[in-house]
């Protein structure tokens, strides 16, 4: 087995579980957004170069990266909430640091704490799956994901009037309060998951992971300053890729890895985690280019000369339009699934960067492409955690959850990186102060389109879904399912859903052995529950069938100790003409 169970929380979790987690996410948001008003005055208030001001933004990114499985493999190990609230105290910390100082190392390393926040966002998942009613799953993850794009169009006008109006390290201080009232709110009204996974922390993999990215994120952003082609540049890509490879074959190889690599191996949940870094880069962009371009004076041409707040509230409504379109993703995903509301994203989010490469010369084109690219990135980023469950089983959903936020992040953490070069670069010097062009701006654009297009590609890879996501929550149905398992020492057990996610009673369920003999048959209980033995270890089809129902044949490997969980999903049933 690999969950034990420990004392027992009041299992049906309160109505206000749902919003407090969803808060969660907002202010990991908020950390992420922070500084966007400010992006174009980074190198005068630290005192720094363009390219070293990337990192105060990089770095955030990166260690969200990092953080991101490693706090969900504590929080399988140690309890979600536990880490949960970790996370959040480790982003105070990192908040107060910030506030205090104007010296880049030390902003860098407030900044690399704060993105332990980003570990929120998995974790608040875990703990809606650990305790919701399988039915109002679906929704609430979206919501869950959806968060981030929420508290980033909250974050941007709020963060740009404080930092008009006070010093703009009151900006952290902002933070530190939100981060400690989520702490509060969390422990008020969120229960500890009962749920623990059997293992040790991998912490070999987590410093590999670590220095992998970290090496091969450096030289992106240094890159021109070193020379492209310098030892310094094209060492630390070597080491990055040796390193990356060493930590891969090493997680394929641990009993507990921090990242279950093995996952990635389906098609399904391939391509959807590298169209997953695709989404990624292009979400990032548009928060980097929009503000620098409506603040940048008349005088240069083709700045818009807005306030920072007016700036803030003109790409606002990026992420608000994410909010919204959570409820249109789920009409459209329950009509047509997951995979091709992914692909009407990435088409969204495509027309609206090639848009915005002719739409730069008036504040109101930038409010038309903000909200054009928050509604594909609203799609796109719901699409994601529904075609990952639904491609792997249900006791697979946490790892292959937590792999897919990692690529997102990486993705982000690309973006910040890359086009922070690209900015820096293309810059001109006027009286010692760095000034993003229109060209800089303009192949910023392009990158996210070409990366929008190479997503689009992946998408389209993306195998047509066998089966109904399946959200596995835990409830009374599916405890009396495990007790009832737990006297079948070898064998398969789970439940039986129709192709819309209902339960199905009375499925017949066969079990057959590689000779193609019936080696063991089960009838689905009022809520789908199957219990099947098996004889020995090896190779066997599961077949199913009901009324009303297509019927299903599911290969399926037994280790031959303890149960297998295995949901079986039935097709829709076929009309011939």
């Amino acid at each position: 087995m690999t969950h034990t169970t420990t004392e027992q929380p009041a299992r049906r979790a309160s109505g206000a579980v749902v919003p407090v987690l969803a808060f969660a996410g907002i202010v990991v948001a908020v950390m992420q957004t922070l500084l966007v008003p400010v992006i174009k005055d980074l190198p005068q208030l630290l005192g720094t170069a363009p390219s070293n001001a990337t990192w105060v933004l990089t770095s955030t990114l990166l260690s969200g990266a990092v953080a991101t499985p490693i706090m969900g493999r504590l929080g399988d190990l140690y309890g979600k909430r536990r880490m949960l609230i970790l996370s959040l105290a480790v982003m105070v910390v990192g908040a107060l640091v910030s506030a205090l100082t104007s010296q880049l190392l030390t902003m860098i390393a407030g900044r690399t704490l704060q993105g332990f926040a980003m570990g929120a966002i998995p974790l608040g998942i875990g703990l809606m799956r650990d305790m919701l009613p399988r039915e109002k799953l679906g929704s609430a993850m979206a919501l869950m994901s959806s968060s981030i794009g929420v508290g980033g169009g909250l974050a941007l006008p709020l963060a740009a009037l404080i930092a008009q109006h006070a010093d703009w390290h009151a900006l952290f201080y902002g933070a530190a309060g939100l981060g400690a009232l989520s702490i509060l709110l969390t422990l008020l009204v969120v229960p500890e998951s009962p749920m623990r996974a059997e293992g040790s922390f991998d912490v070999l993999g987590a410093l590999g992971l670590s220095a992998g990215l970290v090496l091969f994120l450096l030289p992106i952003t240094k890159g021109s300053d070193w020379g492209w082609t310098s030892g310094t540049t094209l060492g630390l890509f070597a080491a990055s890729a040796v390193i990356l490879v060493l930590w891969g074959v090493m997680e394929l190889r641990v009993k507990a890895p921090l990242v279950d690599l093995r996952t990635t191996a389906r098609p399904a949940v391939l391509f959807t985690n590298l169209a997953s870094i695709m989404v990624g880069v292009s979400f990032y962009v548009v928060s980097l280019v929009l503000p620098q371009l409506l603040q940048l004076p008349k005088a240069t041409g083709y700045g818009l000369g807005q306030s920072m707040v007016v700036a803030g509230l003109l790409v606002a409504p990026l992420g608000l339009t994410m909010m919204f379109t959570a409820p249109v993703y789920a009409r459209l995903s329950a009509k047509y699934g997951p995979k091709v509301t992914l692909i009407l994203g990435m088409l969204i989010i495509a027309i609206g960067y090639g848009a915005g490469l002719g739409l730069m010369s008036a504040a109101w084109q930038s409010l038309v492409i903000a909200v054009v690219l928050g509604a594909g990135i609203g799609l796109a980023y719901s699409s994601l955690p529904a075609l990952i469950v639904g491609a792997v089983p249900a006791s697979e959903t946490g790892a292959a959850n937590g792999l897919n936020t990692l690529m997102r992040s990486i993705g982000t953490s690309v973006s910040s990186a890359v086009i922070g070069m690209v900015l820096a670069n293309t810059a001109n010097n006027v009286g010692g102060v760095e000034i993003p062009t229109m060209h800089g701006f303009r192949v910023s654009f392009l990158i996210a389109t070409a990366a929008v297009a190479v997503g689009l590609l992946m998408a389209l890879f993306l195998p047509k879904p066998n089966r109904a996501p399946q959200l596995r929550a835990s409830s009374e149905e599916d405890d009396a399912v495990v007790e009832r398992a737990e006297e079948v020492l070898r064998g398969f057990r789970g439940r039986v859903f129709g192709a819309d996610g209902v339960p199905v009673a009375r499925a017949k369920v066969t079990l057959i052995d590689r000779r193609g003999r019936q080696a063991g048959a089960a009838v689905s209980d009022e809520d789908g529950s199957y219990v099947l033995a098996v004889p020995a270890e090896g190779a066997y089809v599961l077949a199913a069938r009901a009324v009303g129902h297509g019927p299903l044949a599911s290969s399926a490997t037994h280790p031959g100790e303890a149960a297998v969980d295995l949901d079986l999903s039935l097709p829709g049933e076929t009309v011939s003409a």
